[in-house]
């Protein structure tokens, strides 16, 4: 009698944080190779957070090839690290607009797995220092048309800037510190016409966040 496991999971099997892990860090690898657009990835990344078994996963990566073998697990998150109770939960908006004025999302809010920015002789600011996050990987979209936007996140965020710049710019200010274990990742695209999208880093303004990061 053969006690051989079979040489893929049973695709009725529950999958687990660290199988849904394994299949982001693949399209977000597909995503820097040119296999898929930034449509494509946040479709996929949508489904990989909401897939409970391995029939649900499987397809999201069957027409991409394998990148160096299998995937390492996830760092462990640290026991004192203040991102586990902020990931999670609804939105609390998903667009925001200022065509010849202004608009704000500070404090405490909920960042959605995509939000839309769009600044028109105008400007906005998005300050995610106190912010919880509604998954762990969150696309910001930002058009800037003579007009500016500035992102606040916290150390230890992971940041991926991929936005265009025609006659402006994104303008990274991230420092050099080390990225958390646990903590979200931020991508920001979209495009920047005789204005500018600025992304820095500040520590948050609460004394109790700011001891825990």
């Amino acid at each position: 009698m053969s006690d051989e496991r079979p040489e893929k999971p049973l695709p009725e099997l529950r999958a687990s944080d660290a199988d849904r892990d394994r299949v982001v860090e693949r399209l977000r690898d597909a995503v820097a190779e040119g296999r898929l657009d930034m449509e494509e990835f946040e479709e996929r990344l949508e489904a990989a957070y909401k897939s409970r078994t391995y029939a649900e996963l499987e397809p999201l990566t069957r027409d991409l090839p394998v990148a160096g073998g299998a995937a390492p697990l996830p760092a462990p998150v640290p026991s004192g690290s203040s991102w586990p109770g902020r990931i999670g939960g609804s939105a609390t908006s998903a667009t925001a607009v200022a065509v010849m004025s202004g608009f704000q999302r500070k404090g405490s809010w909920t960042v959605p797995a995509r939000f839309d920015a769009v600044a028109f002789w105008g400007g906005g600011e998005l300050d995610l220092r106190e912010a919880n996050f509604a998954q762990r990987e969150v696309v910001i979209n930002c058009v800037a048309i003579m007009g500016g936007i500035q992102i606040t996140v916290p150390p230890g965020v992971e940041v991926d800037v991929r936005g265009i710049g025609v006659m402006g710019a994104f303008d990274q200010r991230l420092g050099s510190g080390p990225t958390e274990p646990g903590a979200p990742r931020v991508t920001v695209t979209g495009f920047a016409f005789w204005g500018g999208v600025e992304i820095k880093v500040k520590p948050p303004k609460s004394p109790k966040l700011r001891k825990q990061l």
